[in-house]
């Protein structure tokens, strides 16, 4: 008999499948690398045909980002002192100066906060949901599940107006707690349903184990289910913190200032004589860097998560 493995890929095999890789790697880092690459391009670079690949760098779409500019005469322009920095500096060869702070930095925090909340929310209360239906009898437990499941389901501008109205009564409107409270109900039937297949994978006999050593069920869950589940907790996480993240339609309906987040103001950054493609692309790169940490940090649970119970005991 031979000593080959009947499913160990021929060298031609990992060849095709190895440019296969690579292409689809191109493929897809190639829109987000020309983001990256308009950010540090000028205006008139930014809209230049055929695209320019070659340019010289510039911090004009990092600095029109995070100030508000106004165009000053000449004679203005010449009156004033030297640029005290090198943002100033900037705007000035466009014959504008600083007129302040861009809502920007506000914008960014408020989507921190919103979604990094609403994702911790979602992941408490849907681990403690999964785990009842997981290990306790629940009455009509598949028809609640589906129920759950059928939430996420729902396109959300068929409920837009009337969350809108009952926001507008309970005095959630334009407020972080709404936002978060909404994206929690939301985000919660997708870590239901994820936790629980998690779940249902761990043992009972941990936990048994855990209660005849004196635990409660409480200590039992904490010390010993949730290290168990931390795979599938860190999955559920991304996937909650990206839908939480990039959500925009709600943010666009029930936020207008103190509690708008990123995506809605983003499309609104808009210079003298049409759009500042250059502060546009800088928005998007400095959004892209909280989630594209994050999932980097837990990229090991990440796998571990979608693999997990793929093999059983």
């Amino acid at each position: 008999m031979s000593g080959a493995s009947v499913t160990e890929a021929s060298s031609g095999q990992k060849w095709i499948a190895g440019v296969l890789v690579i292409a689809y790697a191109l493929i897809t880092i190639m829109p987000l690398a020309w983001i990256l690459l308009t950010g540090f391009k000028t205006p008139p670079d930014s809209i230049a045909y055929p695209p320019k690949v070659v340019f010289t760098p510039s911090l004009e779409g990092y600095v029109n980002l995070f100030t508000t500019r106004t165009r000053v005469t000449p004679e203005t322009l010449a009156a004033l002192p030297p640029p005290a920095n090198f943002a100033e500096a900037i705007v000035r060869d466009r014959g504008m100066v600083i007129a302040g702070r861009s809502k920007f930095g506000e914008r960014f925090v408020n989507s921190v906060v919103i979604g990094f909340g609403s994702t911790a929310l979602s992941i408490v209360l849907g681990t403690l949901a999964a785990y009842a239906f997981s290990r306790f009898k629940v009455p009509l437990k598949d028809d609640l599940m589906f129920f759950i499941l059928s939430t996420r389901m729902m396109p959300p501008i068929a409920v837009a107006i009337p969350i809108f109205l009952m926001y507008r009564q309970l005095g959630l409107s334009d407020t972080r707690l709404g936002m978060i409270l909404l994206y929690t109900a939301v985000n919660i039937s997708l870590a239901v349903w994820l936790l629980k297949g998690f779940i249902d994978e761990i043992p009972r006999e941990y936990e048994e184990a855990a209660l005849i050593d004196g635990y409660t069920r409480l200590q039992a869950f904490v010390k010993v289910v949730l290290p168990q589940a931390a795979t599938g907790i860190a999955s559920t996480a991304i996937f909650c913190l990206i839908f939480a993240w990039n959500e925009y339609a709600f943010a666009v309906l029930l936020t207008s200032g103190t509690a708008q987040t990123a995506p809605p103001f983003i499309p609104t950054i808009i210079g003298i004589g049409g759009l500042d493609w250059p502060a546009t692309a800088a928005g998007a790169t400095l959004f892209l860097m909280p989630v594209m940490v994050f999932t980097i940090v837990l990229r090991k649970h990440l796998l571990r998560g979608i693999t997990f119970g793929a093999v059983r005991k």
